[in-house]
């Protein structure tokens, strides 16, 4: 098997992941995916995938991420590994998908408009 490449996005983050059968580690911009995503919680949630079904270190995973937040850079990335393992066996795709985890979340900043302070907010009205 070759390497499978697919890409992950959420909000402006972009993940673009390379997937490989190896031991099952994860570089993440040539560093340790430890490393990039500090927190317990991202690391649980980029490993998802992996969790739901039941491939915990049975690939290699290289990832260049790029924009946003560290949340949803996460989140752009587990998108990105649950499409590339659905390519490697399309079985796993219920599993992944009852989970929530094949569906690319739509919601991005509402853009600013002209003559407002913000994107809903409104400058100061006064009557007289």
């Amino acid at each position: 098997m070759e390497v499978i490449n697919t890409i992950g996005r959420r909000k402006t983050a972009v993940a673009r992941v390379y997937l490989k059968p190896g031991s099952g580690q994860m570089t993440i911009n040539k560093r340790d995916s430890k490393d990039y995503f500090t927190t317990g919680i991202l690391q649980y949630v980029i490993n998802q995938p992996f969790e739901i079904t039941g491939n915990e270190g049975k690939y290699d995973v290289k990832v260049n991420l790029d924009g946003g937040g560290i949340k949803g850079q996460a989140e752009a990335l587990r998108l990105a590994i649950s499409r590339a393992l659905v390519e490697i066996n399309a079985e796993w795709r219920p599993a992944l998908k009852s989970k929530g985890l094949m569906r690319r979340d739509p919601r991005m900043v509402e853009r600013k408009k002209p003559g407002q302070k913000k994107a809903r907010k409104k400058f100061q009205f006064s009557k007289r």
